[in-house]
């Protein structure tokens, strides 16, 4: 048969486009081929939708039972995607096994590995991950699938398992008050249901929810999550699957509890001053502070604007600040008393003293007026005269760098302090010497101060002006008492603090 030349360029042309198909469709799979590369290739999997991955980052390099638990889980699914995460390489090495679905994460960066290889979440391709602890051993197949299914038909967020252990888990409620610095730990009234557990357990989650906290991976890892997923709102449900714990448990020695409890001691007193809790009451009553004291600097920089860096911050004066603050004011009011040296709870303290029965809860120090006349009556007042006082209880009285007022401070280390005004009458009207750009900081009659009243501030009474309310809206304008406002609200106000 003869081709005419149109049959033979429309040959030609379909020629040509089937060559083009073939080469771009190898171009892609030679891109795709070369991403797969790119990243920590996909694990095999007993199934072609693997949901869980087993992460172990809760044991001590120094004595733990890792390759136990890696060949417990090992024994019911030779493709069972694992985990184990570490800061360093594990010294002694863990003798884990060889395959491609066991891996060793390091999450301390390294000049000589890519970013990626210090985030777990690049060794994470499913869409559960179960947090095991050191010393658990997986004895019955599928139970991590049967938590995964539970978690999915429960409102709860996590969901965990228990470890036969000594130290079995119990629910637990957790209030975290990020504002105020603080965690409270109590019965959980709706158990299963908790917002906490104590004790040994496996916990399962999304990885999703999981890589998305702040600190996914934060030692001690109980601490951590149900601290981060409390403020969040989220509940985790105690499920009756129980784990067993391994054949060889770790810390079989005194000596390595001993160290293992110092150093998880340490951990956990970090963590909590990185998240920043500095109060910490436990299940009992117990409480634990973590925030200054009269050896270390208190918790915030030099106050710039009447506004404290922790307002940026959504948060009020940490509660070790606001417990100083309480300790020194009654100390120095107790030494004015022996003294004989008039005084009366001023501005921002008569106001927290008004409206809070104690220091405003934002505040970041104490204010006194005294009578000038009556500086002379005390020893500490006349030695700040000339130089600093360091009293037998190791606070500072000194003369104030700003003006002709005095300053006792909590110690030489913690700055935490309290102003003293002197004040003087002149012709009924109380005037001092050195005035500040403070709104509330203006002269006022002196017969507010006959007679003065008690009020209770800070946990004890003090003295204070009478007609307190007729004072305080002279400092501070009407309406004082019954709408709190930061100090200098054109820099950061209360109502737009959230």
């Amino acid at each position: 048969m003869r081709l005419t030349r149109c049959q033979v360029a429309l040959a030609a042309a379909i020629t040509l486009n089937l060559l083009v198909f073939f080469y771009v469709s190898r171009l892609q799979q030679q891109r795709r081929r070369g991403s797969r590369a790119a990243r920590p290739p996909r694990l095999p999997h007993s199934s072609p939708d693997p949901r869980v991955t087993v992460l172990i980052r809760e044991f001590e390099a120094f004595d733990n039972a890792v390759p136990e638990v890696v060949a417990s889980f090992l024994h019911h699914d030779p493709t069972q995607p694992i985990v184990v995460a570490a800061d360093t390489l594990p010294y002694p090495p863990l003798a884990l096994p060889a395959i491609p679905n066991v891996r060793l994460a390091l999450l301390q960066p390294s000049l000589d590995r890519p970013a990626a290889a210090s985030q777990p979440e690049t060794y994470v391709d499913t869409e559960f991950v179960a947090l095991v602890p050191d010393g658990t051993r997986a004895e019955s197949p599928g139970q991590l699938q049967r938590m995964a299914d539970e978690l999915k038909n429960t409102h709860a967020r996590l969901v965990a398992a228990p470890v036969a252990t000594a130290n079995p888990p119990h629910c637990l409620a957790l209030e975290v008050n990020l504002r105020e610095w603080t965690a409270s730990y109590g019965p959980a009234p709706d158990p299963p249901f908790c917002d906490a557990l104590d004790g040994e357990v496996v916990v399962v989650v999304r990885t999703r929810d999981l890589f998305n906290l702040s600190l996914p991976l934060a030692r001690p890892m109980s601490t951590s999550l149900f601290l981060q997923t409390s403020v969040r709102g989220w509940s985790v449900r105690l499920l009756d699957l129980p784990f067993a714990p391994a054949r060889q448990p770790p810390l079989a020695t005194a000596h390595a509890r001993w160290k293992a409890e110092k150093e998880g001691r340490a951990r956990r007193d970090a963590l909590l001053r990185a998240l920043g809790m500095r109060l910490v009451s436990w299940e009992g009553g117990r409480q634990e502070w973590f925030g200054c004291g009269k050896e270390t600097a208190r918790c915030f920089d030099t106050v710039v604007g009447d506004t404290p860096s922790y307002l940026y911050e959504g948060r009020w004066t940490p509660p070790c600040c606001l417990q100083a603050l309480r300790e020194t004011a009654r100390h120095v009011i107790g030494v004015l008393e022996a003294a004989r040296v008039r005084y009366w709870l001023e501005g921002g303290s008569l106001l927290g003293a008004v409206r809070h029965g104690d220091i405003i809860p934002w505040d970041y120090d104490v204010d006194l007026g005294i009578y000038l006349e009556d500086v002379a009556n005390c020893e500490q007042l006349r030695g700040a005269e000339v130089g600093s006082v360091v009293d037998e209880r190791g606070f500072v009285w000194e003369k104030a760098v700003e003006g002709d007022f005095f300053r006792v401070q909590y110690s030489e280390t913690n700055h935490l302090h309290v102003d003293l005004w002197p004040f003087y009458p002149r012709n009924g009207i109380m005037t001092k010497d050195t005035w500040l750009d403070h709104r509330q900081d203006v002269e006022f009659p002196e017969h507010f101060l006959h007679p003065l009243v008690p009020l209770q501030f800070a946990g004890f009474l003090a003295q204070a002006p009478n007609n307190y309310r007729r004072f305080l809206e002279l400092k501070f304008g009407p309406g004082a008492i019954e709408n709190p406002e930061y100090p200098n609200p054109a820099l950061k106000s209360l109502a737009g603090s959230g």
